[in-house]
């Protein structure tokens, strides 16, 4: 029971990791100027990346 709270824990952590790194990235990536409007489908797909790549490291870290 225990292992799998800590599995969850894990797996969230890792979720929340990535998308503050995205957020960072898309952060400076705007600031510099190199992008001056991002569609809401790239918004989509950086937070579908995050749950995957999270969900992934995730259990790949519990292993």
């Amino acid at each position: 029971m225990r292992s799998n709270s800590n599995l969850a824990t894990t797996i969230l952590l890792n979720i929340v990791g990535v998308m503050l790194m995205l957020a960072a990235i898309l952060l400076i990536v705007r600031g510099l100027g190199w992008i001056k409007q991002i569609p809401g489908y790239v918004i989509w797909a950086l937070v579908l990346l995050s749950l995957g790549i999270g969900i992934l490291g995730g259990i790949r870290s519990a292993r």
